[in-house]
């Protein structure tokens, strides 16, 4: 039935200055990684960004992961990719929810991430929604994450002028610099 639907997707940004992209993915199920890592390459070169990739144990190591390249090293966004099938016991749930949740959580920190973690109910579920030239959700998490980057830079590049400013300093009890009235 999805597939039937069409969808507005948003142009991908193109990015005129240095862009790296992590790419995390827990391989478990590596025939349906393979083909999201392959949209998700595509969709990061395609803006001209560059892309480094790591793999995890499972989709709920991708966060950790992703927290810890962002403390350590220097990349401008983040994709998640991973695939959870629902299973005969709540683990699918656990995973599901908590691997989102602490995606979501980070985003709401600030980091650029795109959640490619597919969470289905059937193996074929799955590889439809990972095809690169089917739905493509490896390339839908990049774009994600590409469009979060550039909202990022565009609003760090433009100065708040909201707020009290003040160029005065205040040193212990006396002011020094410019004053206004």
């Amino acid at each position: 039935m999805a597939a039937s639907e069409t969808h507005n997707i948003l142009e991908t940004p193109i990015f005129d200055t240095p862009t790296k992209v992590l790419i995390v993915v827990a391989p478990y199920y590596n025939d349906v990684t393979d083909e999201l890592v392959v949209g998700a390459k595509a969709e990061i070169e395609a803006a001209g960004a560059t892309w480094d990739l790591i793999e995890v144990p499972g989709a709920l190591e991708v966060p950790t992961a992703i927290a810890i390249a962002d403390r350590t090293s220097n990349f401008d966004g983040f994709v998640a990719l991973g695939c959870v099938i629902r299973g005969e016991t709540t683990h699918y749930d656990t995973v599901c929810n908590d691997s989102s949740r602490a995606i979501t959580l980070m985003g709401l920190s600030g980091l650029c991430i795109g959640n490619g973690i597919l969470t289905v109910e059937t193996k074929s579920q799955a590889v439809v929604r990972a095809q690169a030239k089917g739905q493509n959700k490896g390339g839908g998490a990049a774009a994600a994450a590409l469009h979060l980057v550039a909202l990022s830079r565009k609003w760090s590049a433009s100065p708040k002028d909201v707020g009290f400013h003040s160029d005065a300093i205040r040193i212990a009890g006396k002011t020094t610099g410019p004053t206004t009235a």
